[in-house]
């Protein structure tokens, strides 16, 4: 699957869990959005070899 973080592409071989992938790129779940085929998907959802994937940083002030 390929996956764009901060304007850099990675290639994983296998399907996984977004929960995994988070770990895989050492980013924290709490700090991070994760975009399949163009649908927010949630920690527990299962990444497949053929999406398409964005991740992106949560940004909050006040």
């Amino acid at each position: 699957m390929k996956v764009e973080w901060e304007g850099k592409n990675y290639e994983f071989e296998k399907p996984m869990q977004v929960s995994r992938l988070l770990e895989e790129l050492s980013l924290s779940r709490e700090a991070h959005l994760v975009v399949a085929n163009s649908k927010l998907v949630t920690e527990d959802h299962k990444l497949g070899i053929d999406d398409d994937i964005r991740v992106i940083r949560v940004i909050s002030g006040g």
